[in-house]
């Protein structure tokens, strides 16, 4: 599979992921978000710049739900963040679809808050 972005075919698998980490930029951000029915607010860009922080300055950590809901806490003046907010940016899994905007491979691990 893959997408055009500014006349240029950026390859993702079949899920939708970044074949190659390399190809990401706001405007592929935008381009996924607009596939996944994301309208990408400032909100968003922080989720998505911890995501891609994490990823690729320790080790290629992704974090989890409750990893995610303490970082954005932290990010956004100690507000109030809960799983519900989260799900509210990024409807089918912060975690999971935050990572394919972000340009990030898919995520293995298992379940889990």
């Amino acid at each position: 599979m893959s997408i055009e972005v500014n006349g240029n075919t950026i390859e993702t698998d079949a899920n939708g992921y970044l074949s190659n980490i390399e190809d990401w930029s706001e405007d592929v951000a935008k381009a996924i978000a607009v596939t996944e029915g994301v309208a990408l607010t400032d909100k968003h860009w922080d989720l998505i710049n911890f995501l891609r922080d994490e990823y690729i300055n320790n080790g290629g950590n992704q974090p989890n739900t409750r990893n995610i809901i303490k970082a954005m806490s932290d990010k956004w003046g100690g507000a109030k963040v809960d799983q519900r907010s989260l799900y509210e940016l990024f409807p089918k899994d912060p975690s999971k679809q935050g990572a394919r905007i972000s340009g990030l491979p898919e995520s293995r691990r298992k379940g889990g808050y």
